[in-house]
């Protein structure tokens, strides 16, 4: 078994070096690491993306498309063969309908490489021809990445985390009371245990739904085609430590322990080391409606989720002795169009505030980071209307649920987000001086004219900060 693993190693290590060598001398590669907690809008930005790579006409902060110096773009076959392809075609097709609609989300991963001709600026630009850059989008959901967390803790540490977590939380009154009755030192019944994992799965669902952020196991959400396995059926008990053997504490741990060797793992080595660009989607204007609770939670996780990057630079040598490292993090603050323009500076303050632990940390390790608010695409439009003597900044869109056009003001986001951050911290229950609202639109009919891809806000500005040193 350890010679096996040494071995396995070693074959990654060339293989690694190999790839190295091939993309510094001949035609670069960036992989684009995209994810985001629930309902963030990951496959929107990745279709919307592709789409303004392939027709760049709202793309004049991607300095390369606005200098004329992308000379072509187009598809082609991913590199991993094993890994299914992100459906393009399919998600245009939903956003571009005569009768649009969402695509469906993230839920397992997934891949697509776009190919871009590139004509070098600078002092030899003109001496010399186009070569090719490569971008492989790899798509995850964020929950899988929030697991990696979970390789620092034995199954002790982790079911004390999550019992303390959920001893105040309404989604998860069945789950305790189910674990009240329950000796960790008696011997297993896979009833049980499969009872165990089937209320604690709900309550991750209930959860979900509720706005919290930490919900994992991931694979518990998305089994994907581990559903009903063995690996997936464990859950959090207490007094677990020291249970006998073949006693039900003894087994969760073991299970336990399997899902980080054979699920986590796994992921981390096939897919995540080898990213070396990363977006980051945050649905903050969620968590806002959702009130001072979530807010916190989510600033918790995405410090959670920092934690499992390996930040820094990639430079050559680097690279071919460490392994990657993710070079540039972007943290956005998505659905940026369901505020007016005037907002947007205060929803990226926002941002700011929640990740600035996280930013920290990335920055000291020698990575870049940016926090911004955007749209991948842009569903509503903006209009200001008069109410009860004052001037209001709305946006107006088909509203998702029943189809009718409306006007929205969800609002003022106060100009300092510590107003925001400091009552979550502390624990408050409701915000004291305003209610903020979300509305859930529909996309807008497209009529994209030749050359130019669906609308959006600040997307080439993301992607100038993500790749545009590369082109």
């Amino acid at each position: 078994m350890v010679i096996s693993t040494l071995a396995d190693g070693i074959v990654r290590t060339i293989e690694g070096a190999r790839d190295t060598v091939n993309e510094t001398l001949f035609e670069p590669v960036i992989r684009l690491g995209v994810t985001g907690l629930a309902r963030s809008g990951k496959t929107v930005f990745i279709t919307s993306l592709v789409a303004n790579l392939l027709d760049r006409g709202r793309m004049p902060q991607l300095l390369a498309a606005s200098e004329g110096r992308i000379t072509a773009a187009y598809l082609q076959p991913q590199p991993d063969d094993t890994v299914p392809r992100f459906d393009y075609e399919t998600h245009l097709g939903a956003l571009t309908a005569r009768e649009p609609h969402w695509p469906d989300s993230t839920r397992a991963i997934s891949e697509l490489r776009v190919s871009l001709q590139v004509q070098p600026n600078g002092l030899l630009g003109g001496l010399q021809g186009p070569r090719t850059v490569h971008l492989d989008i790899v798509d995850y959901p964020g929950e899988w990445l929030l697991d990696l967390a979970l390789l620092d803790k034995s199954y002790d540490e982790w079911s004390s985390e999550v019992l303390k977590r959920i001893e105040n939380r309404k989604e998860a009154q069945a789950y305790r009371e189910l674990i009240g009755e329950i000796d960790a030192s008696a011997k297993l019944e896979e009833p049980q245990a499969q009872a165990l994992a089937a209320s604690f799965t709900n309550y991750l669902h209930e959860a979900r739904s509720a706005g919290y952020y930490d919900c994992t196991p991931g694979r518990f959400i998305l089994p994907g085609d581990l559903a009903g396995s063995p690996v997936i059926t464990f859950a959090p008990i207490p007094h677990a430590h020291g249970a006998p053997r073949r006693s039900l504490g003894r087994e969760m741990a073991r299970r336990y322990e399997a899902y980080k060797a054979r699920v986590v793992k796994p992921f981390f080595r096939d897919h995540f080391s080898r990213i070396d660009r990363q977006v980051v989607l945050v649905d903050a204007l969620g968590a806002i409606h959702n009130g001072p609770r979530s807010v916190e939670d989510l600033r918790a996780a995405m410090s959670d989720i920092l934690s499992a990057f390996r930040p820094g630079t990639n430079a050559f040598l680097s690279k071919l002795l460490l392994g990657k490292r993710v070079e540039r993090i972007l943290f956005a603050a998505s659905k940026a169009d369901h505020l007016h323009h005037t907002q947007h500076p205060e929803l990226t303050a926002i941002m700011e505030a929640l990740t600035r632990e996280a930013r920290d940390k990335a920055k000291f390790a020698g990575a870049k980071t940016n926090s911004m608010s955007l749209a991948a695409l842009r569903a509503t439009t903006e209009e200001t209307i008069e109410h009860d003597g004052a001037s209001l900044n709305c946006v107006r869109g088909t509203l998702l649920d029943n189809g009718k056009q409306a006007a929205f003001y969800p609002g003022q986001l106060p100009k300092d987000p510590s107003h925001l951050l400091g009552p979550a911290r502390n624990g408050a229950e409701a915000w004291l001086d305003q209610d903020y609202q979300i509305m859930r639109f529909a996309p807008a009919p497209l009529t994209l004219k030749v050359g130019s891809g669906p609308p959006h806000i600040r997307l080439d500005k993301a992607a100038q900060f993500l790749i545009g040193d590369k082109l």
